[in-house]
């Protein structure tokens, strides 16, 4: 079977949550519920750049502001939603890690048995911002370009879900 076979193949038996998510129908939190094989076939193929816009409108931030969050340039990226392009693995694991944090957070609201009317991706976007002493001062924000700094910010906030940091 040739690489494009295999690709096709794999791309036809996506979950509805996949297909809903590169259409732009599934909300960013969705992410959250997919299962580990998906996350790594997702940044192996790479995230369509179009999701970029889309995931800075569903956090109510500019494209700047997610660009920055997640370490990459603005001219680069803007050539490739021109482009209809996807993002690199290292690009689609930086947008996959803030996508990862809003399902986090929307769970831990869930859980907590308060999620009407709760919008996680506009809270997460506001709380990266803000500098937190568990963190030497840094924002969030700061942090989420690198893989050990999102893994960072998820533990911080496990943490402030089971109360251990407040």
């Amino acid at each position: 079977m040739s690489a494009g076979s295999r690709l096709g193949a794999r791309r036809s038996q996506r979950s509805p949550l996949w297909r809903d998510l590169e259409s732009g129908r599934a909300p960013l939190a969705t992410l959250y519920a997919f299962e580990p094989m998906e996350h790594i076939a997702l940044v192996r193929e790479g995230i369509p750049a179009a999701m970029l816009p889309v995931v800075a409108s569903e956090m109510a931030i500019t494209r700047d502001r997610l660009y920055r969050t997640i370490g990459v340039a603005r001219a680069t990226m803007d050539r490739k939603i021109r482009s209809r392009l996807r993002l690199s693995p290292d690009e689609s694991e930086r947008l996959l890690g803030i996508a990862r944090l809003v399902g986090q957070v929307d769970e831990m609201v869930r859980e907590s048995g308060e999620p009407e009317g709760f919008d996680a991706a506009r809270w997460l976007a506001e709380w990266l911002e803000t500098p937190l002493a568990a963190l030497g001062g840094e924002a969030p924000a700061s942090l989420m370009d690198t893989a050990e700094g999102r893994r960072l910010v998820s533990d911080l906030l496990s943490q402030i879900q089971s109360g251990a940091y407040a």
